[in-house]
């Protein structure tokens, strides 16, 4: 059985990303998949690569062939230069800078308003409003009679 370290495409229409699979050379590229070794997602600035390094060895050391694409991936990584036993193998990988966090500038105001209060009526005040006018109409039925 030969086989391939190649990718398998995820995602939408136009915002593609991969996972870096190793596979029988005859399935298809979508298809039933023998390890998922990594993740390749080339839409993003700078791409987002992430390979197991440890899998990767093992399977190139076994003979997988890497695709022309993951080979690429593998010597960015640096697992292509260790395979090939260049003991000073480096990753060239550029990583995203992480968020700086939001920080509130004092010297400015608030621009969010706050809430205003509403009235609120108690029960018990409206109460004795409705006896007395359940009292005045009684009054003049009372009178009537």
């Amino acid at each position: 059985m030969a086989v391939k370290i190649r990718l398998k495409r995820l995602g939408k229409i136009r915002a593609p990303y991969y996972r870096i699979v190793v596979a029988d050379s005859k399935t298809k590229r979508d298809g039933r998949v023998i390890e998922e070794i990594g993740k390749y997602h080339p839409t993003e600035e700078p791409s987002f690569i992430e390979v197991n390094s440890e899998r990767a060895q093992y399977w190139l050391s076994v003979g997988a062939q890497p695709t022309e694409q993951v080979a690429a991936i593998l010597k960015i990584t640096g697992d292509w230069g260790k395979f090939k036993g260049d003991k000073d193998a480096k990753s060239t990988l550029k990583v995203k800078e992480p968020k700086v966090p939001f920080e509130i500038d004092a010297s400015k105001k608030s621009v969010v308003k706050p809430k205003a209060e509403k009235k609120v009526e108690t029960p018990a005040e409206e109460a004795p409003a409705v006896k007395a006018d359940a009292e005045a109409a009684e009054a003049p039925a009372a009178d009537a009679e």
